[in-house]
């Protein structure tokens, strides 16, 4: 394993975290409603993960999908959940909030990050969001997180990968720039020379076949099948990061 290359996964059910361990990841982030861009996970779904996984958990903390700019009740809702995250001993936790006009949510974020305390924090992508990212990410790095995750504002990774290596220039060692996004084993070693990030962020997604014989097809989004974080797929990116020079 190449140690100065870390890899993350993004993982939508305890299921997916222990396969994302199994597979080589170096840390897992936990979250539900992967289809929607990820929110908190249950309780239980995060008690049983601390339980079992035996590397680093960061746990997503939004309280529903849609744009990133919450009010009063969001709020304490996100609140709570980091003081449950720092309950059950996780490692870290993933924030991030805009006001309306795209800029950082600077009071709810401190807020959210003061309430981490020990805890490491990384800002999501809603920085992906905002309406300048070198300012924005200026601002993160005021707020003292530990990283920012991006896509460099694109839709995936690799084409962002001009906007991610200017603000790995930018961050210098104040901050780590973590590149996430669309990055598969096929093109994570070139997202990662081109972009000079250390820190790599995939899902690894598989979909699992229902063991369900019965199906009733008229049960429209319902369906038997799910997505789930896969072992050798988690492998493959650890091996095209390893393989760098």
């Amino acid at each position: 394993m190449n140690p100065l290359r870390l890899l993350e996964i993004a993982c939508n059910s305890a299921a997916s975290a222990l396969a994302a361990q199994q597979g080589g990841a170096d840390r897992v982030e936990l979250f539900e409603n992967l289809e929607q861009g990820g929110t908190t996970p249950s309780y239980g779904t995060l008690a049983v993960t601390r339980d079992r996984l035996r590397i680093p958990l960061y746990v997503l903390v939004r309280p529903r999908p849609g744009d990133f700019h919450y009010g009063p009740l969001e709020a304490e809702i996100m609140l709570r959940d980091i003081a449950t995250c720092r309950q059950l001993g996780c490692d870290g936790v993933v924030i991030g909030a805009l006001d309306a006009d795209g800029g950082i949510d600077l009071p709810l974020c401190r807020e959210l990050v003061n309430a981490a305390g020990p805890m490491g924090v990384t800002f999501h992508r809603a920085f992906d969001a905002a309406r300048d990212l070198p300012a924005a990410l200026e601002q993160v790095v005021g707020l003292g997180c530990e990283r920012v995750l991006s896509s460099g504002g694109q839709a995936g990774a690799q084409a962002g990968v001009a906007m991610l290596a200017a603000l790995v220039r930018q961050a210098g060692t104040r901050l780590s720039v973590m590149a996430g996004a669309g990055l598969t084993a096929a093109n994570i070693g070139a997202v990662a020379r081109e972009s000079g990030c250390r820190e790599l962020h995939a899902s690894a997604k598989a979909v699992r076949r229902s063991a369900m014989h019965h199906h009733n097809p008229a049960l429209v989004g319902l369906e038997r099948d799910w997505l789930q974080s896969d072992a050798t797929q988690v492998a493959a990116l650890r091996q095209a990061l390893s393989s760098l020079d």
